[in-house]
């Protein structure tokens, strides 16, 4: 008995703060019905860019799956901190976020590493709330690359760190295609074969990864260290003396 009590005991919780967990929360009887709104993003601005043929091809097969897909293009969009929030290309994208619920992140490896435009399009999208809600909290991420080489997992690797700390659901899969040149027709048109099938494989899980969190996504970032900080901050307001 003593031991269950000592492993009970949680003097530092704040109880109006903790909640259990709300199974009809995680489980809603009603879902969204709607198509799926996944955005895609790509990190080069050559003519013949390999990452926007793959999200391309990506949001082909997406459609295929049933989702509405929009395609960001970044030419023109500002380095951050070299214009303001209202730059229309800032905008365009930070409204294309708010629509979505999920989105495919893919970028050419450059210098082993992500390229600038697409840190860039990450960059501009804020952590804190726009109009109460934060952009990309809760919504699904996959993540891919091209490679000019051999294959490589730079890219991704550093996409998922970055969706992490966006507070997006990266899903387990993703796709690293190397000699990228080799894996597209003249046409722009990805070749079949295992880099393609990859390909499908990463959309199909975004897709159910979208369809099983989107109903409840608010639900499963609901945080409890800030309903304590919301409860602190509500007390600190309803106590406050009046300043006459």
């Amino acid at each position: 008995m003593k031991m269950e009590t000592a492993l009970t005991d949680t003097p530092n919780i704040e109880e109006q703060s903790f909640h259990p967990i709300d199974e009809e929360s995680l489980f809603p009887a009603e879902r969204a019905t709607h198509k799926p709104r996944i955005l895609l993003l790509y990190g080069s601005l050559r003519d013949r860019s390999y990452s926007r043929l793959m999200v391309e091809e990506a949001a082909r097969i997406l459609e295929r799956f049933g989702c509405e897909t929009k395609i960001f293009n970044p030419s023109g969009l500002p380095l951050t901190d070299d214009a303001t929030a209202e730059h229309p290309k800032v905008q365009e994208l930070r409204d294309m976020v708010m629509w979505s619920e999920g989105m495919v992140w893919c970028s050419p490896e450059r210098h082993g590493a992500m390229t600038g435009i697409m840190k860039t399009q990450i960059d501009w999208l804020p952590l804190a709330p726009i109009g109460g809600i934060r952009p990309t909290q809760g919504k699904t991420l996959a993540v891919m690359q091209v490679c000019g080489g051999s294959q490589s997992f730079n890219v991704v690797n550093q996409l998922r760190i970055l969706g992490r700390w966006m507070r997006l659901i990266t899903i387990p899969n993703q796709s690293s295609v190397p000699k990228a040149f080799h894996e597209f027709d003249e046409e722009g048109r990805m070749l079949p074969g295992p880099f393609y099938n990859r390909v499908v494989d990463v959309m199909e899980e975004l897709v159910k990864f979208t369809l099983l969190t989107r109903s409840q996504s608010g639900y499963l970032t609901d945080r409890y260290s800030e309903r304590v900080e919301s409860l602190e901050e509500l007390s600190k307001r309803v106590n406050m003396k009046s300043a006459t």
